[in-house]
């Protein structure tokens, strides 16, 4: 069935259109295509969406309905919109591009883009021998039919084992072996949140995040985090107790995108409350081994869960590699089961041979990771000196761990900067993907994945743009930024 978006919610999604960088010079109608383009281009407006009517969104944005006619008529002979009489016009791809997997739209030739939209590093040198190694393992599991819906007891036991280190008691029953953190989400979406649940998340917070709720038809509430500071513990606690949702998905451990880390204190104190509102904590643990400064890390939220209220999320795309899809969950044993049998409809099971190669790769865990966060320190600080030395007028907090800064800008300029980056070859994630209904205009996320060299280029490219952007005379389309 397709969705049909309202003039009064695509008029919030468009925000301040009309006051972009440039605008003054540009007609209404192409400063109005051109931010319809710019929704798309960051997954705000899905592709196939009906579009209201020209009517209908001239008097929500208070134009005519010929700015309207004619921005619709733009987009058409752009291709990102295909119009049938009497029936109305849906958001579509223009010819040559491709649907990445993020959901977003990107072109078939952007090998040459300096992507600061991913925040994922390359696989370790490790990889490939304990791939080798692995195979090596397979002959012991081609005598069954390969599906195992919970995961191998082996690799249950390993992730078992790091929970047990970490000081929460953690047995193999309690793990479910998925296919990355992404899909360990949607597991337990599709278990704990019927159509129409309140939710709370976290303001920013992570987009596929937002995107796996959406698909589930959530009704989101959002509890904003401090740039400076990170939670404010009396705002988040009273938030749970005012809307007590069915669920709340948090990121404690170096918060995708702003990078802070959770107090002990406010751990315990969320899992009291969320018991007290009837709420179950979805807790994403990606950022978890991807300390880079500071002292030990807080116990995780699960050490105080009496109730069964906390269901941790994880996997190895962060500190190993994103193409190697294993994630988890961890959670009591009765609910791993009802998330098997929820699983067996959607893939069966993860990979064999994938699941023997994480076994190896956790088997030497402690030089990974280790590795893993001297190069994350060494990155993390060439990208904060490059945006001190080039960008002076921009504000962020260094992280201590994770693999992303998040950036306060001189003004609400993130989605334009974001498209016009593109022109030097480098892709942003604007800070509207991190949010609700176009908010967080003033930040962007900046990943430090990549070689130091590049984030330091990046950096140079980004500060050439910005310093011309208030000069630009037309905003134009530009290509979508990847999120991970």
């Amino acid at each position: 069935m397709t969705t049909t978006i309202r003039g009064g919610q695509l008029a919030r999604l468009l925000g301040q259109w009309h006051s972009l960088p440039g605008r003054h010079r540009s007609p209404d109608y192409a400063a109005l295509a051109a931010a319809v383009r710019g929704l798309l281009s960051d997954g705000r407006l899905p592709l196939g969406v009906r579009l209201p009517a020209e009517r209908e969104l001239a008097e929500a944005l208070a134009v005519s309905r010929t700015t309207v006619s004619a921005a619709y008529r733009t987009l058409r002979e752009t291709g990102h919109l295909t119009s049938r009489r009497g029936a109305g016009s849906w958001t579509t791809l223009p010819n040559g591009h491709r649907v990445a997997t993020s959901g977003l739209w990107t072109p078939d030739d952007d090998r040459s883009v300096i992507d600061l939209g991913v925040a994922a590093s390359a696989a370790p040198a490790e990889l490939v021998p304990a791939a080798r190694a692995a195979a090596d393992d397979l002959p012991r599991y081609l005598g069954s039919a390969g599906y195992h819906p919970t995961g191998l007891i082996e690799l249950r036991e390993k992730v078992a084992a790091g929970y047990r280190e970490r000081g929460v008691a953690t047995s193999a029953e309690q793990i479910l072996i998925t296919g990355g953190t992404q899909q360990a989400l949607d597991l337990v979406l599709r278990l704990l949140t019927p159509p129409g649940s309140p939710v709370l998340v976290e303001a920013p917070t992570y987009p596929n995040a937002l995107a796996a709720l959406a698909a589930r038809r959530a009704r989101i509430s959002t509890h904003g985090l401090d740039t400076a500071t990170g939670w404010d513990g009396e705002m988040l606690l009273g938030a749970l107790r005012q809307t007590r949702p069915r669920l709340s998905y948090v990121i404690p451990e170096f918060h995708n995108p702003t990078g802070h880390l959770m107090t002990a204190d406010l751990r315990e104190r969320l899992v009291a409350t969320a018991h007290s509102t009837g709420t179950d904590l979805i807790v994403d643990e990606s950022w978890v081994d991807l300390r880079l400064d500071g002292d030990e890390m807080p116990p995780p939220v699960a050490v105080f869960d009496r109730h069964s209220r906390v269901v941790s999320i994880g996997g190895m795309s962060k500190g190993y590699w994103g193409g190697l899809r294993i994630g988890w969950v961890r959670a009591s044993a009765p609910l791993v089961q009802r998330l098997a049998a929820i699983r067996v409809g959607v893939d069966m099971a993860s990979p064999v041979l994938e699941q023997l190669v994480a076994v190896r790769l956790l088997d030497q865990s402690a030089t990974i990771l280790g590795d893993r966060r001297a190069e994350l320190r060494r990155q993390r600080d060439a990208l904060a000196a490059a945006v001190t030395e080039l960008l002076p007028e921009w504000r962020f907090v260094l992280p201590r761990g994770g693999a992303t800064i998040w950036a306060e800008l001189d003004g609400p300029i993130s989605s334009a900067l974001a498209r016009a980056a593109e022109d030097v070859g480098v892709r942003l994630a604007p800070g509207p993907r991190f949010g609700l209904d176009g908010t967080l205009e003033r930040y962007l996320r900046l990943p430090f994945a990549l070689p130091a060299e590049e984030l330091t280029e990046a950096v140079r490219r980004i500060a050439s743009v910005r310093h011309d952007l208030d000069r630009a005379t037309t905003p134009s389309w530009r290509t979508p930024s990847v999120i991970a």
